[in-house]
């Protein structure tokens, strides 16, 4: 496959001060936080795009800061990291809104666990979170069940993106500086003398460093061994989640949660920022973590259970399936920690829920970490401002499409018809390095609509030949998938919303 240059070859004789492993929300939230300091900073992804990972499955939910007690530190991170979306919105210009959070009851005996929630909400100084009874909380979301008896409000909750977030964050980060190189799977490490560690692809490729942060997701415990660090499991737990069309009659205006479980926070009704609804997620401790197949069996389940709550939600509605694997360590906290073997090495693992909301969060914290591994970070005199976005078409009045339309006929062109989406976009997409069907998809939602890609996917491969990526249209997340030779993948479309 003939890709624009994208090999750690051009950066020979470099000693990078951190390499990032892993470019989900967590590696470049990370690298964008890093991209503020006077240092030579990397990331690293085996993947061809940022955010193929954990972080394009993930619900998209800005939580509440009221599941976890505060003397976890998911909980901590969790509640700094929540309050931090709305500069970062105003700097990166990424897809996110406060609609808020609801937790409904049916009983008197879920309503003592939602008091329980409530009361460590209080604790963590959620910021207006409110105790609700009937009238209240069908108030919020008049579609929920007659049945529900009250629930909780969480007003700084929210719904976002997350992809679209990762790349805002990358774009950034390069912008100032970060060199991100993907397609680099992680096989090796090696100290020199003098301290410098040269990390090794499977590609043949290398880096040199001076410290390293693992942040590989569902394979950090497998980075860590390769560097020499501690020895820990992480576990893949499943999430299954069903898409709906955006004309689905059952949209909330809330993120609507029942009351949790055990294991989980259960099955969810979900609006997404761009207006279509989410029911879901499953979860399941899976042996396989390349498992992202979908069940019967838990279609009907998710069903049965968001109907309960919104009854009005339909399967008839829905335009795709996906699965999810969240990466959970044993203790169920995050792991975020200095290495006690390899001083050179911070450790970021078993970030699963609310790890998305607590991201900015994580990289401030792991900022510190490095500071206190020796590291001198000097804060930049002067950092670019996040690059500017195509406006979407879909999002334009009449008068403004036309006006982009004459000064770029492509904006007249339409690729994506479900989502509205033009050839200018697409173009704009490839030329930011989005060279796959799936980061195609994730950075201008062509392929995210009714169909499913079904219109739109040749005019795609076609663009992408045009500007000379010979064989990449042919490719979902990056590895051969046979829409060429008419083979259809046997994968799942995960993330879209």
């Amino acid at each position: 496959m003939d890709r624009k240059p994208n090999d750690t070859q051009k950066r020979d004789g470099i000693v990078y001060d951190v390499v990032i492993i892993g470019a989900g929300v967590t590696g470049t939230a990370i690298a964008h936080t890093l991209s503020r300091y006077e240092i030579r900073t990397a990331v690293v992804e085996k993947e061809l795009d940022v955010s193929f990972g954990v972080s394009k499955a993930n619900s998209g939910i800005i939580h509440g800061g009221f599941h976890h007690s505060a003397d976890m530190l998911k909980a901590r991170l969790e509640l700094t990291g929540n309050a931090m979306f709305d500069d970062l919105k105003r700097e990166l210009d990424f897809p996110f809104k406060r609609c808020g959070i609801i937790v409904v009851a049916f009983s008197v005996e879920e309503l003592r666990t939602v008091e329980e929630l409530y009361a460590r909400g209080v604790g963590n100084a959620v910021p207006g979170i409110e105790l609700c009874g009937r009238e209240r909380i069908h108030e919020l979301e008049p579609k929920l069940n007659p049945d529900i008896v009250g629930g909780l409000y969480a007003p700084t909750g929210g719904i976002i993106e997350p992809y679209r977030f990762a790349f805002a964050l990358k774009e950034s980060a390069e912008l100032n500086g970060v060199d991100f190189f993907t397609g680099f799977e992680l096989t090796g490490g090696r100290q020199e003398e003098g301290g410098i560690w040269v990390l090794t692809g499977k590609n043949g490729s290398s880096l040199r460093c001076r410290r390293m942060v693992n942040a590989a997701g569902l394979f950090a415990d497998e980075v860590s061994r390769i560097l020499g660090g501690e020895i820990f499991t992480i576990r893949p737990r499943k999430g299954e989640e069903y898409l709906l069309d955006r004309m689905a009659a059952c949209h909330p205006s809330r993120v609507v949660f029942p009351v949790p479980g055990k294991v989980s926070k259960g099955m969810l009704v979900i609006p997404t920022v761009e207006g279509t609804t989410m029911a879901g997620p499953t979860a399941k401790e899976v042996g396989d973590k390349e498992d992202t197949a979908t069940s019967e069996d838990n279609f009907h389940h998710i069903f049965s259970s968001a109907r309960r709550i919104v009854p009005s939600i339909s399967e008839y509605d829905v335009i795709t399936s996906f699965a999810g694997l969240r990466p959970t360590m044993e203790g169920n906290d995050f792991y975020i920690a200095l290495s006690n073997i390899n001083p050179h090495l911070v450790q970021v693992a078993g970030i699963q829920s609310p790890g998305l909301t607590a991201s900015p969060a994580i990289a401030g914290y792991v900022k510190e970490l490095i500071k206190h591994s020796g590291l001198v970070l000097t804060e930049k005199s002067r950092v670019a401002a996040s690059p500017g976005h195509l406006k979407p078409l879909r999002d334009m009045n009449d008068k403004e499409a036309a006006e982009a339309i004459a000064r770029d006929p492509s904006y007249g062109e339409i690729v994506c018809r479900c989502e509205k989406v033009s050839e200018a976009e697409i173009i704009d997409a490839i030329r930011k390095g989005h060279t796959t069907l799936d980061g195609i998809k994730f950075y201008t939602r062509a392929g995210m609509g009714r169909c499913q890609g079904g219109f739109c996917s040749y005019k795609i491969m076609k663009l992408l030949t045009r500007e000379g990526i010979r064989n990449s249209g042919s490719q979902l997340k990056g590895s051969a998938a046979g829409y060429v030779t008419g083979r259809l993948p046997a994968v799942n479309k995960g993330g879209g919303k």
